[in-house]
């Protein structure tokens, strides 16, 4: 079963000539650092100024994630009802308000935990409400054969902020003071809202009011479009595979690497920083790859790829005297493949849906790849304590390349260009 769409033509200029991406870009480039800035401000706070315990940093650390699962559905609905742009704008307003309660309180002497939980779960369902818009958003920008490039860009400052922005952060932090590094944070979303606030591009009508199915019949269109629709269910099916045993992989990773390996804090975060750099390597290969081999080639080498590099990390425990340089390398080539793969699952996921439902498909892959997280999580936690660390890795590891056969056995495989919107039909 062939796809055919848009093939991907080699002379039109490139999106780095084209002003309303340029200040899409923008926006996430100032947003991203900001938020990596902040994701590290918080914790700091909570542990240093407030004296939190472990059960208190695991809420805060649940309430900036569970919006995914809580709202993500929901989100998806309201992106396809109102124009993108406005809710884009919304979001950042209202994140930046709500970080300004922090300094606010602080500088009050009111600063409490449970106002760090109440920003975490607001600010992050906002952000669940900010990037289903920003990627069912960018279709309306852009030409369908430049969703690749428009990706590997967005995706390439976002690397760049998750290598740059922690050891920011930390510096930050250690001159201003958390508060203050979080009122930064706010003024970044502000930064950002008036970006997009400048972009002028026509949207397509949302449907009227009388003319709205119920959010509920809504949502079952958007999980409808994604479970009957042979590309989009298996990438989903693929993501939420990955997802899995990534965070079984992740739950004990740098127990492993401390215990295990014997790595120092300090080998740790140089392991983690090596990762930040292959994903800006994958955001800078992925649209080259798509361009020369295809979509549907280019997201079954990496998840391939992605899953057999990863093997060195177990085998590390084998040769102790190369294990650093073994973990090194396996994160950045695990990294830059999962980016390659992930960019154009996105691409292709954008290409194929209508713009009606561009919002009820990406919430729905979020929602659906996101769930297989806390999952992970207690498994992976499970089985370090019952077979060991190595051996949990190991089952991990074989799980992440098992997640190809998604895409190696179905009609992916044929999908030599980037598909029209009549192949969701």
């Amino acid at each position: 079963m062939a796809y055919h769409g848009c093939p991907m033509r080699r002379g039109s200029p490139g999106l780095a000539r084209h002003p309303e991406f340029l200040k899409l870009w923008a926006a996430s480039a100032i947003s991203d650092v900001g938020s990596q800035v902040s994701a590290l401000a918080l914790p700091l706070m909570a542990a240093l100024t407030l004296g939190a315990t472990a059960w208190q940093m695991g809420l805060l650390s649940a309430a900036g994630t569970a919006p995914t699962l809580l709202v993500g559905l929901l989100a998806g609905v309201w992106v396809d009802r109102l124009p993108r742009r406005p809710v884009l704008i919304g979001a950042d307003v209202g994140r930046a308000a709500l970080l300004m309660t922090i300094p606010a309180a602080s500088a009050l002497g009111a600063l409490r935990i449970e106002l760090l939980y109440g920003v975490a779960l607001l600010a992050g369902a906002l952000t669940v409400l900010f990037d289903v818009a920003h990627v069912a958003f960018l279709p309306s920008l852009v030409e369908r054969e430049r969703l690749v490039e428009g990706n590997s860009k967005l995706e390439a400052t976002t690397s760049v902020a998750r290598v740059a922005g922690p050891g920011l952060g930390g510096l930050l932090v250690g001159l201003l003071g958390a508060p203050r590094v979080v009122a930064l944070d706010a003024l970044s979303f502000l930064g950002s809202a008036l970006f997009i606030a400048r972009i002028r591009v026509p949207e397509l009508r949302p449907a009227a009011p009388d003319q709205r199915a119920g959010v509920w019949a809504e949502i079952r269109d958007g999980l409808r479009a994604v479970l009957r629709h042979p590309v989009l269910r298996v990438i989903a099916g693929c993501s939420a595979t990955v997802n899995l045993f990534g965070l079984m992989f992740m739950a004990v990773y740098v127990l492993y690497m401390t215990r295990d390996l014997g790595l120092s804090a300090a080998g740790v975060g140089m392991v983690f920083a090596t990762g930040g750099l292959g994903a800006l390597a994958g955001a800078l290969v992925a649209e080259p790859a798509t361009r020369r081999f295809g979509p549907g080639p280019t997201m079954i080498v990496a998840q391939l790829l992605f899953g057999l590099t990863g093997m060195a990390v177990p085998l590390a425990v084998l040769v102790p005297q190369v294990a650093l340089a073994m973990i090194v390398a396996s994160e950045f080539a695990q990294w830059m493949t999962f980016i390659v793969y992930y960019v154009t699952a996105v691409s292709v996921r954008q290409a194929i849906t209508p713009d009606r439902l561009q919002g009820r498909v990406n919430a729905t892959a979020r929602f659906l790849a996101g769930g297989a997280l806390p999952i992970g999580s207690l498994i992976g936690g499970a089985l370090g304590g019952a077979i060991g660390l190595p051996l949990t890795l190991v089952v991990a590891e074989v799980g992440m390349l098992l997640a190809s056969l998604w895409l190696l056995l179905s009609p992916v495989r044929h999908l030599r260009v980037m598909p029209a919107i009549e192949a969701v039909d």
